[in-house]
């Protein structure tokens, strides 16, 4: 049995030649699975129509792998940018009414002029007076939990908002996290660079015709609810117990690693166009820190598992990508051999980190070797 489990076939795909493809990446996004990886692992363990379940959704990569592969697919993310991400790329909003609304922003921006002018001095290091006032713009008008094409326009805009200079919005930056604005002010001071005068309705005319060149994915039933997983779980019970729905084949996800990065923290910038406060915050809510916290940390695995286990499906394959170190895999085994008693570990396979993914915090100053990698816990009934 473990054998037969050792190797997962990861097809290759053409990076952009597919709907799928253009719309799979949009996101730049901490701890994502690789899309390629997730394909593979719905793939082999589920069958057309089955049900699969990411409750650490993140930025929607297995959702969006089964919706594409005609899987009923159900997610849930706490952070508001990995729901837009996710949210976008399953159900696009349609093509002119996207590019109308760009427009639209762009003829009524000037009208944000003193919200814009009364943002802190970061904002006008890293943003042009006009660039500001657009995303400002954007903030107010775009109605992303509720609008398909508004929540479109906003992931697209969400993606080029900061990153390398002329290639985003921003001054020089990374395009992965947003920095502490006292330091980033410093850099730019140092380095004597200014934000770029950008348009920024053709700006982004040609990366929303550049997505839509192939047209939208063809997907399953499939969304990512916003919230929080340990309350969401539940209503799902409910909701798939009243609607006498077909119960959850597959769990797949990787929750989040112990003491790695502060989702809210480091994604501060965007969060703020989302609504969110004028500077980084290490309190997004309960879990918004580096679940450093190893009792509150076992707490979330727990809950989460748990209440997920309510709308498996007896035969249900478990498939959990983890960190290497601990203690997060010490906890990550020790929960998911407490929660499902009835199913046993057929593998534990490490998977080396691939140098070219964004998703890397632990691996930085001078990590043990034997840590830069992550490990696949795979269940199955006994």
């Amino acid at each position: 049995m473990r054998q037969q489990y050792a190797q997962l076939a990861v097809p290759h795909q053409p990076k952009y030649g597919t709907a799928a493809s253009r719309w799979a990446g949009i996101g730049p996004y901490y701890a994502m699975f690789p899309t390629a990886f997730a394909d593979a692992v719905i793939s082999k363990y589920t069958r057309l129509g089955e049900t699969i379940l990411d409750p650490f959704a993140g930025r929607g990569t297995a959702i969006f792998s089964a919706a594409v592969q005609k899987r009923p697919a159900i997610g849930i993310e706490i952070s508001p940018l990995g729901y837009v991400y996710a949210n976008a790329k399953l159900k696009p909003g349609n093509y002119e009414r996207v590019t109308r609304k760009l427009e639209k922003l762009g003829e009524t921006a000037h009208l944000y002029r003193s919200e814009a002018n009364n943002l802190p001095p970061f904002f006008h290091h890293c943003f042009a007076p006009g660039v500001l006032e657009f995303l400002v713009a954007a903030r107010e008008k775009l109605k992303w939990k509720h609008r398909r094409d508004d929540r479109t326009l906003m992931a697209i805009i969400l993606v080029s908002l900061h990153g390398k200079r002329l290639q985003s919005l921003s001054n020089q930056m990374r395009q992965s996290t947003a920095m502490a604005p006292d330091y980033c002010i410093r850099w730019w001071t140092e380095k004597n660079l200014a934000p770029p005068s950008i348009d920024p309705v053709a700006f982004f005319t040609k990366r929303i015709k550049w997505r839509y060149a192939k047209g939208i994915p063809q997907t399953e039933d499939a969304i990512v609810h916003l919230g929080d997983s340990i309350k969401k779980l539940p209503q799902l019970a409910r909701s798939i117990q009243k609607c006498q729905q077909s119960q959850v084949k597959l769990l797949i996800t990787s929750p989040p690693y112990s003491n790695v990065t502060n989702y809210y923290y480091d994604q501060w910038l965007r969060l703020w166009l989302l609504g969110g406060p004028e500077y980084p915050s290490n309190h997004g809510n309960l879990y918004g820190g580096k679940f450093s916290n190893s009792e509150r940390y076992y707490q979330l695995l727990n809950r989460v598992f748990a209440r997920a286990k309510r709308i498996l499906a007896n035969d249900a394959i478990i498939y959990i990508r983890t960190d290497r170190r601990e203690p997060t895999l010490h906890t990550t085994r020790s929960v998911l051999k407490e929660t499902f008693p009835e199913k046993h570990i057929i593998d534990e396979i490490e998977q080396p980190l691939n140098p070219a993914r964004q998703t890397r915090p632990y691996s930085r100053g001078g990590a043990p070797k034997k840590a830069n990698c992550e490990v696949d816990i795979i269940l199955e009934p006994r």
